[in-house]
């Protein structure tokens, strides 16, 4: 007899407050506008191609490839163990509550600076298509309003973030279709085979290698997202099920989308020499005023802001659920707060608070320090893949003492290997994300500044679980994916 979501729920130890008012396509689309084709392309483009040329597309399927390697181990983790917050909860039932703790403390973190990163990162856009000057105030006042505005929909229940995240996605993958046909067939400079020419970078005459793994972020920063998926696992129907479904097709659809976008823009860039040589230093706008011209260009940047807004709306949206799942544990101080729960609209009102006003102070500390702002934000992509990380492993160790998947989607005996090979890719990325934010010549703590983020983060965490422990007070259930002795002599006899 199949069990209701609520005696699953239960079984694993919780009373959902949520609502079930999220549909598979509207759990994908979340996924879908976190990772958000558009806004990672149109961010990190003019850095890659100036890096490394054309050839830095191959990067996104070099990390398409891995991340769905760690997408395949959440799926599952999600499955067995559906609830709300993601990581954390996914770290306590494999590991316990201090491996726990860290890693939702660095995850939260670095999703407290994504969002503060995607929000200003969109105020340049804001500012052309209102035809004002994109100074350092407007971009920030720009930046707030894009924040209010996803925390709205946030605070209106899940039944509007589920439509909001529908209407992004809608947007975002029209926009980049019709943007990329038209560019390909209309507008290109450069035929396909672009793809596999350097066109003379690096323009310094370094190694092609190491530029290839500097620009090759462009892929690491663009294949995550499919995680917030199982971030609102008690909102979705049959959790067990579809959100490993969302996370996969996350991975497929966007990884797809965000590579079409990249090599229509690498085939309609004019100057390619201009652009490698640091002349022409934002392809993406000259791309869109050739292509489109000025009225054009402005109609297709407000696509662009609709996909940055969603992008915004589904980290709030990710960030808020692990905020409330770390205080419906009692894990953190504040936990009194985060979980709270508003009963008319199903969301966790304070933890969406808090997922608005840490990225509002970043933002509006841009108007102190410029540089200040970029090393806190620095830390965004180096969190969320240590976060993931921990995960990975905790599902490894777990794995080796006897941990079976016993959801409704498993690997079987293709487990372990992808399970190694997704902890495998994760430290190849992490060390590349340290090794290629390097600026040779500059002080040490700017050389270094994404692994000087993460070990200042790291280091906070340790201090705080050293002073208060409130991890330990936790009652919550923990580290109960291992089977006991006498239950993995059984599992294994029947393996046997």
């Amino acid at each position: 007899m199949h069990r209701s979501d609520e005696d699953e729920l239960a079984a694993l130890g919780y009373k959902s407050e949520f609502k079930r008012d999220m549909s598979p396509w509207a759990n994908f689309s979340l996924g879908f506008t976190y990772l958000s084709p558009v806004v990672g392309i149109y961010t990190i483009f003019a850095f890659a191609l100036a890096t490394a040329g054309p050839p830095m597309i191959w990067s996104l399927l070099i990390v398409g490839l891995g991340q769905l390697l760690v997408a395949l181990v959440f799926s599952e983790v999600v499955a067995q163990f559906p609830v709300a917050g993601g990581v954390y909860p996914w770290a306590r039932r494999l590991w316990g509550k201090k491996w726990a703790w860290m890693t939702g403390w660095v995850y939260l973190i670095a999703l407290l600076c994504t969002i503060a990163s995607v929000v200003y990162g969109a105020g340049p856009y804001v500012a052309t298509v209102l035809g004002f000057q994109a100074s350092v105030t407007n971009v920030i006042w720009c930046a707030l309003a894009l924040l209010v505005l996803a925390t709205v929909i946030n605070f209106l229940g899940t039944k509007v973030l589920a439509a909001a995240a529908i209407i992004g996605f809608t947007a975002e993958i029209i926009g980049a279709l019709v943007v990329g046909f038209w560019l390909i067939v209309v507008h290109h400079h450069q035929n396909i085979t672009a793809i596999f020419h350097t066109f003379g970078a690096p323009h310094d005459g370094s190694s092609y290698t190491k530029a290839f793994l500097a620009a090759a972020l462009i892929g690491i920063y663009q294949y995550y997202g499919f995680e917030a998926c199982g971030d609102v696992a008690e909102e979705v129907p049959n959790p067990g099920r579809l959100i490993p479904k969302a996370m996969r097709r996350t991975i497929y659809i966007g990884g797809a989308a965000a590579t079409f976008v990249c090599l229509a823009f690498i085939m309609a860039v004019p100057d390619m020499g201009a652009v490698i040589r640091g002349e022409d230093t934002d392809p993406v706008t000259t791309v869109l005023h050739e292509g489109f011209g000025a009225t054009g260009a402005r109609i297709v940047l407000c696509v662009v802001l609709i996909s940055f807004l969603s992008c915004a709306m589904s980290l709030q949206a990710a960030a808020s659920r692990l905020a409330y799942s770390y205080g419906r544990d009692d894990m953190i101080m504040g936990s009194s707060l985060l979980k709270r729960f508003s009963p008319s609209k199903a969301v966790p009102p304070y933890a969406l608070l808090l997922a608005a006003i840490v990225p509002a102070m970043i933002v509006i500390g841009s108007k102190v320090s410029t540089d200040a702002v970029t090393k806190i934000v620095s830390f965004a992509a180096l969190g969320i893949y240590i976060g993931f990380q921990m995960v990975v492993l905790a599902a490894l160790r777990a794995r080796l003492k006897g941990w079976v998947p016993s959801g409704q989607y498993s690997l079987g005996r293709w487990g372990l290997i992808v399970n190694i090979g997704a902890l495998v890719y994760g430290v190849l990325a992490i060390s590349n994300m340290v090794w290629s934010s390097r600026t040779p010549g500059a002080p040490w703590y700017d050389d270094w500044i994404v692994g000087v983020s993460g070990v200042v983060v790291v280091g906070v965490g340790v201090i705080y679980m050293a002073l208060h422990r409130s991890y330990g007070r936790s009652e919550a259930p923990h580290n109960d994916a291992i089977p006991a002795p006498a239950l993995h002599h059984a599992i294994v006899e029947n393996l046997v």
